[in-house]
């Protein structure tokens, strides 16, 4: 009985090694990650209360369809201004060379009153510049 056990455990293991190893997936692999250039940011209330949480839209234009947001990047320079980059990835993929925009969004929930300045990266040394103020 435990050499039957043996056995049908090592069958199952060899088994589940060999479907892993399986290269028919239907994804395509990242092949870099690089910045974004961020096209315009929407901003919905530019007065908001302590502690509230306000979604901050931004839009990139993308040069193909192997092309699709990565995520930001995301810096506090100081108490009240912070520097976003966007990040886009590029995959390996058989894809249409038609560019497309598309939205991204940050949540921002203030923890303390005052004035929150916002830099969006636009391309070399241009941001785009957002101010917010806590009440």
């Amino acid at each position: 009985m435990k050499k039957f056990f043996h056995i049908g455990f090592s069958a199952l293991a060899l088994g589940l090694f060999l479907t892993s190893c399986n290269d028919d997936d239907d994804y395509q692999t990242i092949e870099s990650i690089d910045k974004i250039k961020i096209d315009s940011v929407k901003i919905i209330n530019d007065t908001m209360d302590v502690f509230s949480v306000q979604s901050i839209k931004t839009y990139s234009t993308y040069s193909s369809q192997c092309q699709g947001f990565y995520g930001y990047d995301y810096i506090h320079t100081d108490n009240s201004t912070r520097m976003v980059t966007a990040y886009k990835y590029i995959t390996n993929g058989p894809c249409t060379q038609e560019s497309y925009t598309a939205p991204n969004q940050i949540n921002f929930s203030p923890q303390q009153v005052g004035t929150y300045t916002f830099k969006f990266w636009n391309g070399g040394t241009n941001w785009i510049t957002k101010t917010i103020v806590v009440e």
